[in-house]
């Protein structure tokens, strides 16, 4: 997937929940990721999404972090923050206990591109907590690869997976 990007001249900045730096963590141990990884941001607190990456604040008040809207919106703010050409973003509750009125496994993963269109993908997870993260992690590459690739889905898409 980086190879994708340093192809295209492309980069890529992540905004993470859940996964609180996986995914950063998973790119970054590819040698040469500087080619075209810019950085993260792991806004775990609900303040961090508003005030940093510019998740509209009535938002994030109505229907809490773990919500499509809030994944689209992550991506494109960690874009523009970052200066990246994609943004993805991860955010969902990886348990032990729901969130936001929303049980454990309910994951949505986003990416941000160059013509700021975002894709969200909406996940039923099964597992434990380590199990959701890993899986999130894929999720959200896999979401980004099948962009680069152009094999993109429809733009909101839901999945089952995990454990």
């Amino acid at each position: 997937m980086l190879e994708a990007l340093v192809a295209r001249g492309a980069t890529l900045a992540v905004a993470e929940s859940l996964t609180g730096g996986l995914v950063a963590a998973e790119l970054t141990s590819v040698p040469g990721a500087s080619r075209a990884f810019r950085g993260s941001v792991t806004a775990y607190a609900t303040d961090l999404k508003r005030d940093v990456l510019g998740v509209d604040g009535p938002l994030l008040e109505e229907r809490g972090a773990v919500d499509p809207e809030v994944a689209r919106q992550l991506a494109a703010g960690v874009r523009r923050v970052l200066g990246a050409t994609w943004g993805a973003a991860t955010t969902g509750v990886a348990g032990p206990d729901p969130q936001d009125g929303q049980p454990v496994g309910t994951v949505y993963v986003a990416i941000a591109g160059p013509e700021g269109v975002g894709k969200v993908a909406a996940l039923r997870l099964n597992g434990d907590r380590a199990d959701i993260r890993k899986e999130s992690v894929r999720s959200v590459l896999g979401l980004l690869l099948s962009e680069l690739s152009g094999n993109g889905r429809a733009q909101d898409t839901e999945q089952n997976g995990g454990n």
